[in-house]
């Protein structure tokens, strides 16, 4: 009995020895698991926040005001079209058309005011709708809008990043495209001597980064005509209402569309 006794004893010290050193390594182990499921949930946390903050940064944008929606309308010398890449302003032009890429979170249809007086005075406009309204996502949209129709002459152009986005392409394809025509943007790639550059911006346009500019005018043909509309800003070109960070203009946006338009055929129709 006595060796019986003597062994249930030992076994009981032995579990309760094994219990006391199990306790803390227990708690260690939960503590630890806690902390895991803290930051894996911080993770999927911050990680939804970037996911919903990116989808409506991407799916946002500024629409079109009531001018430009009334000048989405054919009349007796432009007739304005849909497009599988956007909207087509065809005016009395047979010989030369400029592909216009649209800036950046902007309804494409907010530059038909100044795009219409181009086709009307003789430059038949390609306006291409982006992805997401961001022509980063579509710069060879351009591809598609030459193989549709038979101009002797292309140009390219764009607003803003629509008019970075544009440069891009014509950097690659100076054997298909006479000339670029840049609203308030600049180019990081070189623009070969065989295309005619205008530069348009207007002086009171605080969003255009003046230190890039400068820099793209080293990369474009030394020919290169610029114009400044006194008074105008970035957002002017188009009809979308203001644009954060940009100067106040002192000039109307027909005014600034107007000269912007009268530019452009005067340089680039014969």
């Amino acid at each position: 009995m006595k060796d019986k006794e003597s062994d249930d004893n030992l076994k009981s010290e032995k579990s309760e020895e094994a219990q006391a050193s199990s306790g803390p390594d227990r708690k260690r182990h939960r503590g630890k698991s806690k902390v895991k499921r803290i930051i894996l949930l911080t993770l999927a946390a911050v990680f939804a926040a970037i996911l919903i903050g990116g989808g409506i940064f991407l799916l946002t944008y500024q629409h079109s005001g009531d001018t430009a929606s009334h000048v989405m309308v054919s009349d007796g010398v432009v007739v304005i079209s849909r497009t599988d890449y956007g909207y087509f302003f065809d005016g009395p032009s047979d010989g030369q058309a400029l592909i216009f890429y649209p800036g950046g979170r902007v309804d494409e249809t907010a530059y038909a005011p100044l795009l219409h007086k181009l086709a009307e005075g003789g430059l038949d406009v390609c306006l291409v709708k982006m992805p997401l309204h961001f022509a980063f996502f579509g710069i060879d949209k351009a591809d598609q809008v030459m193989e549709m129709y038979d101009y002797d002459t292309w140009y390219i152009g764009g607003h803003s990043l629509g008019g970075a986005m544009a440069a891009r392409y014509a950097s690659g394809h100076g054997d298909t495209l006479k000339g670029l025509v840049l609203l308030a943007a600049y180019t990081v790639d070189e623009i070969g001597d065989s295309q005619k550059v205008l530069l348009i911006r207007g002086s009171n346009d605080t969003v255009l980064n003046m230190k890039k500019y400068d820099e793209g005018r080293k990369l474009i043909p030394g020919n290169a005509q610029e114009l400044v509309i006194e008074g105008g800003n970035h957002a002017q070109f188009g009809d979308y209402g203001t644009q954060r960070g940009d100067g106040e203009a002192t000039i109307s946006a027909e005014e600034q569309q107007k000269q912007t338009a009268d530019f452009i055929l005067r340089e680039l129709i014969p």
